[in-house]
């Protein structure tokens, strides 16, 4: 039986070509088959063979040292700069504002003077309440002279009791007098001081918001300008309320230092220590309340900004590090690969610790010095053959 057969077929109204190339052969239907088949199984077969050329081949991989560091035990979080003192100054004092000594954004020291309320008011009541002063002395002296005359009297039975008794009440009525207005006099000449407006604090001055020609009452609702003391300045931040237990920890052997960054490209930070705790958890955040004081020598925080927190609270001394891309989480839990001297990759379970920045902490699986893979796990299987790329932390 014959699997195909090749039948030449002629052009030209049924004559022979005049060149045996011009023919035209056909294959029957079978031969089509057969040759499919046959071109199948080389494919199969030439597949089969190059295999284990791809099985043996080293899988390329980007490794890392296992480092062994002192690492910090830190808390990030964003915060946000206070002012030290804040205050509202206002009026003690009705009056006009005739001098203005401020202007918006000024720097002041404590005891400049801000503004001058009119003070010639006070000025008339100081000399009224003087006058008053003097006068009632010179009744206490008249009475006092008065008494000791008429004690005399009373020894040589020349005045009555009653009258010298009567003579004794006017001296400490008199007495009583005096000492009101002196209080009065003493009164007027603080509420002349506060004619003269002061800053209590040094400090940066917001927008002044009442101007020179304004009339002022005595304990005015309305703020004159508001002072922001930003030497020092407070940071205020949050952290989980399950992180406090080793902040209190840390704040009873000493003061936790607290660095703060203004913007991503900084990389040197200002530096304080932690102030204070709040007393409170906060119920819809599960959070607590830091504050950082900041000596802030070069004005570069300023009240209202927002900044990234670091809290470091201890040192883990002999700490085993590895790039966070090394731990790798596995059905049975998270492992490493380690490149062995032979240039083989063995799959090690691990239990990781706390994560910073780019690394993590290993507490159990490793050894400082080993090597681990940090790229190219898809490619590994326990026992490959690896081929090192790269090495990143190799010094």
């Amino acid at each position: 039986m014959k699997l195909f057969s090749i039948k030449p077929v002629y052009s030209h109204r049924g004559m022979p070509p005049a060149c045996p190339y011009d023919s035209v052969y056909r294959i029957s239907g079978r031969g089509l088959l057969l040759i499919f088949v046959l071109t199948l199984f080389c494919a199969c077969a030439k597949s089969k063979e190059e295999k284990p050329a791809v099985k043996n081949r080293p899988a390329p991989v980007t490794v890392a040292k296992v480092l062994e560091k002192t690492v910090p035990v830190e808390i990030r979080a964003i915060g946000n700069v206070e002012s030290y003192t804040t205050v509202a100054v206002r009026p003690r004092v009705g009056g006009m504002i005739v001098r203005q000594f401020i202007r918006d954004g000024q720097e002041v020291g404590k005891g400049d003077l801000l503004f001058n309320i009119d003070s010639r008011p006070l000025e008339i009541t100081l000399k009224e309440a003087q006058a008053r002063l003097e006068k009632d002395i010179a009744l206490l002296r008249k009475a006092e002279s008065d008494l000791s005359r008429y004690k005399n009297l009373l020894e040589k039975d020349a005045v009555t009791q009653e009258q010298y008794d009567q003579t004794q009440a006017n001296l400490n009525a008199l007495r009583a007098s005096v000492r009101l207005d002196e209080a009065g006099v003493e009164n007027v000449r603080l509420e002349l001081e506060y004619a003269a407006v002061r800053s209590p604090v040094s400090g940066k001055a917001g927008a002044v918001l009442v101007h020179e020609g304004n009339i002022v009452k005595a304990n005015d609702d309305r703020t004159l300008v508001i002072i922001n003391q930003i030497q020092p300045v407070y940071v205020s931040f949050s952290v989980p309320e399950q992180q406090l237990p080793a902040v209190l920890h840390a704040m009873s052997e000493t003061k936790p230092r607290v660095s703060v960054f203004v913007s991503e490209q900084d990389t040197e930070p200002e530096t304080g220590e932690l102030a204070a705790v709040d007393n409170t958890v906060d119920k819809s955040t599960g959070t607590v309340r830091l504050k950082g004081l900041f000596a802030n020598p070069h004005k570069m925080l300023w009240p209202g900004q927002f900044v990234r927190v670091i809290l470091k609270l201890a040192d883990i001394q002999g700490a085993i590090v590895v790039p966070s891309q090394a731990v790798q989480n596995g059905i049975e839990g998270q492992y490493v690969f380690v490149v062995k001297s032979d240039s083989t990759a063995e799959m090690r379970t691990v239990t990781a610790g706390k994560v910073l920045e780019t690394e993590t902490l290993v507490e159990k699986g490793l050894s400082a010095g080993e090597t681990v893979v940090i790229a190219g796990h898809i490619l590994l299987v326990p026992g490959a053959k690896v081929e090192v790329k790269e090495v990143r932390n190799e010094k």
